[in-house]
């Protein structure tokens, strides 16, 4: 029995970056064998065990072989006989297809040191074209590895798979695991890219595809371009370290400007509320998680409004407040605000432009917080007041907090 460490791992390390997770790969052994000494079995679909002490994956080395379309159509083969070549073989790509001995030697069957220093994302065999997570993933490496490019002969593979229909056939579960993991890369944008240039994106999002071409006004968007916009936002929440949710928010804040009808453009009046439409059947096809949904919803359809803050009286900020459901969620509403930030810095030539609506509205928000709701309700009580009559007292009397607040009233004398 020997191991090997494969994959990513090797190709971290070659690159000289930090390795956190291994991936191992056994040849010579049988389940049986793996199971006596004291492995794990966790694989459904072909033998991988996690070590008795460091709970890492041990893969018996396997071939594959395509037996129907998408990503769960193939049989296995995982023996003894298989070598470390051949489970090589089966790999995406080559920077991915080399091992390392328990000696540090290393097995590069097919070039892969090579591709590394020429920062070449290449696939290993034809057998590429069987399986399509195979576009997400290298769309998704793109994004962490932004000096990396995609060798011509791929990216043409990876286009015949799309009009192969290949993508068609992926799960909503697999493709919301791999576009999820690309938002959390360094450059998120690059992900998208790609998978508009293989022809992909217009398959898995046609409501962000549509979105290049698209143009906005150039005096808010010097950029112009809807499609490049995003892009640019996404990027911008990488850099400020944003959350998922933030980031799929961020993605999905301007759907609505692909059906804005051609005889009022540049304009995108009433976008907001068409992007939350739309975001609701992108969350239903990929399944998306209920935080990044509710995030994102809230974030398509007040937007618009939260850039414009600064204009606002008291009152409408509390009722902002209140659409946003900040009182109930002040943390999900700071990772709102932090989204809008992300719109309004991922723009041609203002990325270190200062956004003062987030301070603002969070020392608004503190202000309202401040209002004790329960001597509010007694006092209504006193007055004989019921039922919405206290809702409205509550309100005022945050509005007069708000109306009050230092914060408040400077940025109202600047704005003035």
């Amino acid at each position: 029995m020997k191991i090997y460490r494969v994959g990513g791992a090797v190709r971290d390390a070659l690159l000289g970056l930090p390795v956190s997770d291994h991936d191992w790969v056994v040849v010579g052994a049988s389940p049986q064998e793996m199971i006596s000494l004291g492995y794990l079995p966790v694989g459904k679909d072909f033998p991988v065990f996690l070590h008795p002490q460091t709970r890492e994956e041990y893969a018996l080395a396997r071939t594959e072989r395509k037996t129907a379309r998408g990503y769960h159509g193939f049989a296995f083969h995982a023996e003894p006989d298989v070598t470390v070549e051949q489970d090589l073989g089966r790999r995406d790509l080559t920077v991915n297809a080399i091992a390392q001995d328990e000696s540090g030697t290393l097995i590069d069957p097919y070039d892969g040191q090579a591709d590394v220093r020429r920062r070449v994302f290449r696939h290993v065999t034809e057998a590429f074209r069987e399986d399509p997570v195979r576009i997400l993933r290298v769309a998704r490496l793109s994004a962490r590895f932004a000096d990396f490019t995609i060798a011509p002969e791929t990216m043409t593979l990876m286009r015949e798979m799309v009009q192969a229909g290949e993508v068609d056939a992926l799960v909503p579960e697999r493709v919301w695991q791999e576009m999820a993991r690309g938002l959390m890369e360094a450059t998120p944008s690059r992900m998208f890219e790609t998978l508009r240039a293989c022809g992909a994106l217009v398959r898995l999002l046609p409501e962000v595809d549509c979105l290049w071409g698209v143009p906005q006004r150039a005096e808010y968007h010097p950029e112009v371009d809807t499609g490049v916009h995003l892009m640019m936002v996404l990027d911008m929440s990488a850099r400020l370290a944003a959350s998922l949710p933030v980031r799929f928010a961020c993605l999905t804040h301007d759907l609505g400007k692909g059906t804005t009808p051609a005889d009022v453009l540049p304009k995108h009046i009433g976008h907001e509320i068409r992007s939350a439409k739309l975001l609701k059947g992108v969350c239903e096809r990929l399944r998306v998680p209920v935080e990044c949904r509710e995030l994102a919803d809230v974030v398509a359809r007040e937007h618009g409004n939260i850039h414009r803050s600064g204009e606002f009286n008291a009152a409408a900020i509390v009722r902002l407040l209140e659409r946003c459901d900040a009182f109930r969620k002040p943390l999900r509403f700071e990772a709102i605000l932090l989204a809008c930030e992300c719109d309004a810095r991922g723009r041609g030539g203002l990325s270190e432009s200062p956004y003062p609506q987030r301070k603002r509205l969070m020392a608004a928000l503190a202000a309202a917080q401040s209002v004790q709701t329960h001597e509010v309700a007694a006092q209504a009580q006193l007055l004989g007041r019921k039922g919405p009559q206290v809702g409205e007292m509550i309100q005022k009397a945050r509005i007069a907090a708000v109306a009050t607040a230092p914060e408040i009233q400077t940025s109202s004398a600047s704005a003035a």
